[in-house]
């Protein structure tokens, strides 16, 4: 008997189960795989320090920092440098730096005359009524194509490995779709919320880019310890959740195929949507089929490591490529320019990113043709005269990144019909709240609160 069980070992069930522990309640954590985090794996290999999963995450919320401050000496924030406020965009082959502020945004060859003269125009249209407008077309009625193509486009391939023309705003991008709805437009929006008056708390949240000193992996031993490993039981294969009179069954089968049960009145879900049908299939098959229906991107990524770095100048975040350039990479992130000691001194260390939603044909090319093209394109856009790289490594994330489209509305309505119907049942994950690192810490925190 236990008062509480997680299923799911990544970051947003550690999380959770970090706060539990803190709140002195008895649980414990369900994982199928034979180690803690999740996609969450860093590696170091060949003096390069590389991540299988996230690269990094934002300071969006407080609670990273707050997570960061409890765990105390076990693992250390690192906030990447000023590197990090220069993006580059591929514009017709040739990087070019996105927008800082309004002189670079009226001389950038990124976008329009017709544009830059219509953003003057931008707070005096009128506000969309479609709450499952796309992104494509909000930014297109209130903006214009070239800021479409060359500004939306590449910060949505950074982020989702998406396809504005499906994402809906309200969903993937709340408080940018907020920004219209409060104020009625993006420039007055933004403009009125820095006169508000913020809290010391708020002020705190920076927005910048993070990782862990160590990688993140660092992170997730550090929530391992403080929760104790003994609450985390790993190799859990073909768990099953089913409500028993008051009370939930929860069952496993471990290492020796002995299937071992647990009755809990709380369950907490962390997994994807797609692990949903299988764990709790007691659940009315057409309300799973609403929330297993999310549709996941497979990427494509790649790790490339130069002990020698003989290329352009590391001096930025990295490089997106816009849809309309129609190339075979998503982007390219300057690992080694934004985080310490993830290549040896004088070498660079690089993240690759193929396939997304618009090219799931890149995701099926066998290994030797995803060299050809990483080597073809790497020279070309990076300066390269020799494509010899000491560190290469192809990773396939087959559920990579959740794509919060039109459907999303029916689907969190669907997770909480079902809570409603099966008290004690929490439905948490990537599913829902958001899909990058803060947002799972901000969940998991709201996920041990709602027990």
């Amino acid at each position: 008997m236990r008062e509480v069980v997680i299923i799911g070992a990544g970051l947003t069930g550690l999380t959770t189960a970090f706060h539990l522990q803190k709140r002195g309640l008895d649980f414990v954590v369900l994982e199928q795989a034979n180690r803690a985090g999740g996609v969450i794996h860093s590696v170091s290999e060949n003096g390069f320090l590389y991540e299988e999963g996230p690269n990094s995450g934002v300071i969006s919320n407080a609670e990273v920092l707050h997570l960061f401050e409890e765990l105390g000496d076990d693992c250390e924030l690192e906030v990447a440098g000023g590197t990090v406020k220069k993006r580059y965009v591929l514009k017709n082959g040739k990087w070019e730096a996105l927008p800082g502020g309004l002189k670079s945004a009226v001389t950038t060859p990124l976008f329009s005359l017709k544009d830059k003269f219509r953003i003057l125009l931008e707070p005096f249209r009128p506000k969309g009524k479609d709450p499952h407008e796309t992104l494509a077309g909000l930014v297109r009625r209130r903006l214009g194509n070239s800021f479409l193509n060359y500004a939306i486009d590449p910060f949505i391939i950074g982020v989702y490995a998406g396809d504005p023309g499906r994402l809906v705003p309200k969903y993937a991008l709340p408080k940018l779709y907020q920004l219209e709805q409060q104020y009625g437009s993006f420039i007055g929006g933004t403009v009125k919320k820095q006169f508000q008056p913020k809290t010391e708390e708020m002020k705190r949240v920076t927005r910048g880019v993070f990782s862990v000193r160590g990688g993140i992996s660092a992170l997730i031993n550090a929530l391992v310890k403080n929760i104790g490993e003994d609450r985390i039981l790993l190799n859990c294969n073909e768990i099953l959740v089913n409500p028993v009179a008051n009370h939930f069954e929860v069952s496993y089968l471990n290492s020796q195929g002995e299937r071992i049960s647990i009755e809990t009145r709380k369950v907490i879900s962390t997994i994807g949507a797609h692990q949903l049908d299988k764990v709790m299939s007691f659940i009315n098959s057409v309300s799973l089929a609403k929330i297993t229906s999310l549709h996941y991107t497979k990427v494509l990524e790649v790790i490339v490591g130069f002990k020698e770095w003989k290329g352009m100048k590391l001096d930025a975040f990295g490089g997106l490529i816009p849809f309309v350039e129609k190339r075979d990479l998503l982007g390219v992130l300057f690992m080694s320019a934004l985080f310490k000691d993830r290549a040896p001194e004088g070498g660079a260390l690089f993240s690759i990113f193929m396939g997304g939603v618009r090219r799931p044909d890149i995701f099926q090319l066998p290994d030797e043709a995803v060299l050809e093209i990483v080597r073809k394109e790497f020279c070309d856009l990076m300066k390269v005269v020799d494509f010899q790289p000491d560190l290469f490594k192809i990773i396939r994330h087959s559920y990579a990144i959740p794509q919060y489209e039109a459907d999303s509305g029916e689907r969190f309505n669907t997770i909480a019909d079902i809570e409603h119907k099966y008290p004690g049942l929490v439905i948490g994950g990537n599913l829902r709240d958001g899909i990058g690192m803060a947002d799972r810490i901000l969940q998991g925190k709201k996920l041990s609160e709602a027990v």
